[in-house]
């Protein structure tokens, strides 16, 4: 596959914008910096950010076992899909299959940037169509979005499909990893060299805990990361976030403990829900949430919000009628849940 076939040919055409720490590429070390028009006086956050995340990346590229050239960061997962829209997909022409249900954004950013979603809806074990997909699929179709752990079933799309859809799409795949931290399968990062059209998406709000930061992953061939990096703000994610990520990625085994927390917790939460007589179906999952099948998802949402407790309904969700979506809490918070829900029971 030519991905340069892909790209749309006014950014192929782009002449991006330099900025002043791009155009300086010495030692910082004792230079005295009258090029940016910053405040010189120090306070941490007078000077532009690394534009390249440079220190961030590298801490990452350890952690992945996947080089520098490879990551792009951006503020929020959410700027990383954009930029994938604007590299590739042409306003007013260009079309992306999405399979629901599943992530919102996709198809609000399709929107925002004039794009035709076409919808294949996944199965009743909530897995992608495969034969469906390829089907539906043209000349001008782009983008694949597969969310795996899908939100909000919860579940992963086995690797046969993911690999047959690889293969058989002519387009960019773009696999959204946001919760692969709480999942037993392997991150398509190891297999990235094998497929030119994958795109990873990862993100440290999820088992890192940095919701609050904003940060975003993108994995993908050096020639995908190269144009999106001409393409993306020059400052796009900030000091204070760079400096956060910093110190927390350096807190790996941290993160393990809590990841393995969390599953514990889920596999409890699991248990439990299994003895509330209004939820009549659990779905497996490999997130760090669960989705539940409920009698009356409306009735349940406004009782445990009366109650203190704020979940998720999904019943207007393609597949997911009647369905709640609970977030696995600390050993208190989802303790507390149980036994609202079995006081509810006798309501």
């Amino acid at each position: 596959m030519d991905i340069q076939n892909l790209i749309r040919p006014t950014i192929k055409a782009l002449k991006p914008y330099s900025s002043a720490r791009d155009e300086f590429q010495g030692v910082p070390a004792d230079m005295v910096f009258l090029d940016a028009n910053e405040n010189p006086f120090e306070n941490g956050v007078n000077r532009y950010p690394d534009p390249h995340q440079n220190k961030l990346k590298g801490i990452l590229s350890k952690i992945k076992n996947i080089p520098n050239q490879n990551i792009l960061l951006g503020n929020g997962s959410d700027e990383v899909l954009d930029l994938i829209f604007r590299m590739f997909c042409e306003p007013n022409k260009d079309n992306v299959i999405i399979l629901p249900p599943t992530y919102g954004m996709y198809e609000v950013l399709a929107n925002l940037n004039a794009i035709e979603t076409i919808k294949v809806i996944l199965s009743e074990t909530f897995q992608p169509k495969v034969e469906d997909i390829l089907s539906v699929s043209n000349t001008n179709s782009k983008l694949l979005f597969l969310c795996s752990p899908n939100n909000p079933t919860g579940n992963s799309f086995t690797t046969h499909e993911v690999e047959k859809l690889l293969t058989g799409f002519k387009g960019i795949v773009v696999i959204d990893e946001a919760y692969i931290d709480f999942s037993k399968e392997k991150s398509w990062i190891e297999r990235l060299e094998e497929f030119p059209n994958l795109i990873i998406t990862q993100t440290l709000s999820k088992a890192y805990g940095m919701a609050g930061i904003r940060l975003g992953i993108c994995y993908a061939s050096t020639e995908i990361i190269s144009v999106l990096n001409t393409i993306k703000p020059p400052y796009n994610v900030n000091e204070l976030t760079q400096q956060k990520a910093i110190e927390n990625l350096n807190k790996v085994d941290l993160a393990k403990i809590q990841i393995a927390d969390i599953l514990k917790e889920r596999d409890i939460l699991i248990s439990e829900l299994k003895s509330i007589n209004f939820v009549s179906k659990i779905y497996p999952s490999d997130a760090n949430f669960i989705l539940i099948k409920v009698d009356d998802a409306n009735k349940r949402y406004s009782q445990l919000i009366e109650k203190g407790i704020v979940i998720r309904n999904r019943t207007t969700q393609y597949g997911c009628e009647n369905c709640l979506r609970i977030t696995v809490g600390t050993a208190f918070e989802n303790k507390k849940l149980i036994t609202e829900l079995r006081e509810l029971q006798s309501l």
